[in-house]
């Protein structure tokens, strides 16, 4: 499949535009322009109004002002350098216009004495004279309509002014076809949206600020497109693992009663819906792709047990797949216990597993005596085959994109997929990084976990906290101290926690404290952690190797070490390692005063609330969407005109529409389906355009 030539004149070099030569083009890629297309999806972001004024009274300086003058006296520099002037009046004041380093014939040439002339400029007031230094425009009468009303600014880089970006935008609007619409035209006619290239001409010549509103119909409209040319390539991806052969598998129950029998305490009612959707997808003949969030301590561990008890239920396998070792061990104890319960065969398969042990595991797979296997990504190795797998959970610690995602589909098996994210994030992220899945989300904190007092607390005030730990371990209790983070090097980081460790073991007593940092090595590393959760050693000094899913429930006790020089998301997951038993806990945020504006935001944020979506969403007002997941390994897509913070409900939108044409049309057939076809080739989606010719 090709590119439709009616996008060729868009996607030819920029050069081919006037005005833009070789130089000017190695100067518009650092704005990521190498085309006519990419020109005509960079908005203007403001405007200056330049409305004809009859004198400079009727605007209030400093301000933009557009007005017809008799041009005065000219007083040249005195020294080199220095201000020229040139005395000016309009139909009822007298000003200067000013000019450093000009030259005089230019400007007498420019501006001679007795003609009138029309100037546009920053009016200021500099000794209370009002004045326009070097005006932005000087034009004769006759040439007034040379300047918009309202003249829409452009972001710009080193080398590239406005008037360059003005004319290279107009040459290439010249170049923008009619195309057939690919929204739903019932959405048109109700969001009041225009044509998409009317869209783009309004967009690029805005007649007023309102029009450079992202809720202006031009840039709603044109932020949909990249919205839904986003959610139609997810749409597709969700399609393609959908149309992989599933099969229904449908439990009796039997095996999930034993379970919830023995627990402790009833599950919440968020867990149950979980539970219920899950056990709902996988009875279908289509495969499941699911989502699965939920905050610190919302109880995930039940829930995917639940579903792999599903699949041991009706006669098949079920793998869950954590990215580290640790973590998988983490599973394995979580499961342990519940797996006892069920009467089901449980084993751990990860890189250690080594000849006739392996190999042993690998015989019991096939044969399916192993019913559950937890394992790192070693569980996709060749050689490792399954009996029957039903469900496959992935614990998305470190993101496994739609890519992955998609790959996973592609090993054949019908396999349900359901991934688990620990992360809370904002809705229009979800949507953004996850529509291809569907979303089940835990948002209830199971019963008997207490809450966690957050105080802050000054750098300067370290002894004291020493010495409330020395009490709070008098009375049995442990605490982890996890050290600063030092973006430079892991040496750094090493050295900070190993400094740290040497002060409170001298404090606190020789075997009580342990250390963890990510440059020991893996035998090192949990062997530390074993004597901590044998509560051998009262207090761990770690590097953020801990902020993921380490459980210890006698610890009550986090103090983080300059606590401004990390993000809301991972304060909030290492502050979730304390409260998990009955224990009051509390977790100590130490700074080094002063505090900037967002560090203390942050930290107050975390002192109010233990609510990860909430903290989650205050995260993506503070730092931004690209930023909050690291744009670069996260998959998420670079938007130009869309908004993922402020257009949550576009978002939301585009994903119905995507998937009820895909739904209707899921070969992009029809008429409409031929124009989101050109839709994702505009948008630059070729791997969704891949999908539907594989299909």
């Amino acid at each position: 499949m090709t590119r439709p030539s009616v996008l060729f004149p868009l996607f030819a070099e920029v050069e081919t535009l006037p005005g833009v030569g070789p130089k000017m083009a190695a100067n518009l890629t650092h704005m990521e322009i190498a085309r006519p297309r990419d020109l005509v999806f960079t908005l203007p972001h403001s405007g200056i109004d330049r409305r004809r004024r009859g004198s400079i009274r009727e605007v209030t300086p400093p301000d933009m002002v557009t007005v017809e003058v008799e041009v005065g006296l000219h007083i040249p520099a005195r020294r080199k350098g220095g201000p020229y002037r040139v005395n000016v009046q309009d139909a009822e004041e007298t000003f200067q216009l000013v000019f450093f380093h000009a030259r005089e014939d230019w400007l007498k040439k420019q501006l001679p004495t007795g003609q009138r002339r029309l100037i546009s400029g920053k009016l200021e007031l500099f000794d209370g004279i009002a004045q326009i230094v070097h005006p932005d425009h000087i034009l004769l009468v006759s040439e007034a309509e040379d300047i918009p009303e309202f003249e829409p600014v452009y972001p710009l880089t080193q080398g590239v002014t406005q008037k360059v970006m003005a004319k290279a935008s107009s040459a290439a609007l010249e170049r923008v076809p009619n195309l057939p619409e690919w929204i739903d035209p019932a959405l048109v006619v109700r969001e009041g949206w225009p044509k998409w290239s009317e869209a783009l001409l309004a967009a690029h010549g805005p007649k007023s600020a309102a029009d450079l509103a992202p809720s202006a119909p031009a840039r709603a409209r044109l932020a949909y497109d990249e919205l839904m040319a986003h959610q139609l390539t997810l749409a597709l991806a969700r399609a393609s693992i959908r149309r992989g052969k599933g099969r229904p598998t449908q439990g009796d129950g039997a095996l999930r009663k034993k379970v919830l029998a023995a627990l402790p305490y009833k599950p919440t009612g968020a867990q149950d819906r979980a539970i219920g959707e899950i056990a709902e997808d996988m009875a279908k003949p289509l495969r499941m792709s699911r989502l699965l969030q939920g905050d610190v301590g919302s109880g995930k561990t039940l829930v995917a047990f639940m579903a792999l008890l599903v699949a041991v239920e009706a006669g098949g396998q079920g793998v869950m797949m954590a990215p580290t070792e640790i973590l998988a061990r983490q599973h394995l104890d979580g499961l342990k216990p519940l797996a006892a319960e069920a009467g089901v065969r449980l084993e751990i398969l990860t890189g250690r597993d080594k000849g006739k042990d392996r190999a042993e595991k690998l015989a019991a797979l096939k044969t399916g005596d192993i019913q559950i296997l937890v394992g790192t990504h070693a569980v996709f190795q060749k050689d490792v085959e399954f009996q029957d797998l039903r469900l496959a959970i992935i614990d998305e610690q470190h993101r496994f994109g739609v890519a992955q995602r998609m790959e996973l589909g592609a090993k054949g098996q019908a396999a349900d997929v359901l991934v688990m994210t620990a992360t809370p994030i904002p809705r229009s992220l979800a949507l953004a990084q996850y529509g291809d899945m569907d979303l089940s989300i835990l948002d209830e904190k199971p019963p008997g976990r207490t809450p966690v007092k957050t105080a802050l607390v000054s750098a300067s005030r370290m002894e004291e906290v020493v010495a409330h730990l020395r009490e709070a371990i008098a009375e049995g209790r442990q605490a982890y101290w996890v050290c600063p983070l030092v973006e430079e090097s892991e040496t750094v980081d090493m050295t900070a926690a190993e400094e740290r460790f040497r002060h409170l073991r001298a404090a606190l007593g020789e075997g009580l404290v342990g250390l963890v940092h990510g440059q020991l090595p893996v035998g090192q590393k949990d062997a530390a952690m074993a004597r901590f959760v044998a509560g051998d050693t009262k207090v761990l000094v770690a590097t953020t190797v801990i902020e993921v899913g380490v459980n210890v429930p006698n610890a009550s006790i986090m103090v983080i070490e300059q606590a401004e020089s990390f993000g809301l998301a991972q304060l909030h997951q290492l502050r979730g390692r304390v409260g998990r038993g009955a224990e009051a806990s509390t977790c100590l945020l130490m700074y080094r005063g002063p505090l900037g504006e967002t560090a203390r935001r942050r930290l107050e944020i975390l002192r109010e609330t233990e609510d990860g979506f909430r903290i989650a969403e205050e995260d993506m007002a503070i730092r931004g969407a690209g930023d909050m997941i690291g744009t670069a390994q996260s998959g998420l897509p670079r938007f130009r005109i869309a908004d993922l913070e402020r257009q949550t409900a576009l978002m939301a939108l585009a994903q119905s529409d995507a998937r009820k044409l895909l739904a209707d049309d899921p070969t992009l057939e029809t008429e409409r389906g031929r124009a989101a076809r050109t839709l994702l080739w505009l948008m630059e989606q070729d791997k969704a355009i891949r999908l539907i010719s594989i299909g």
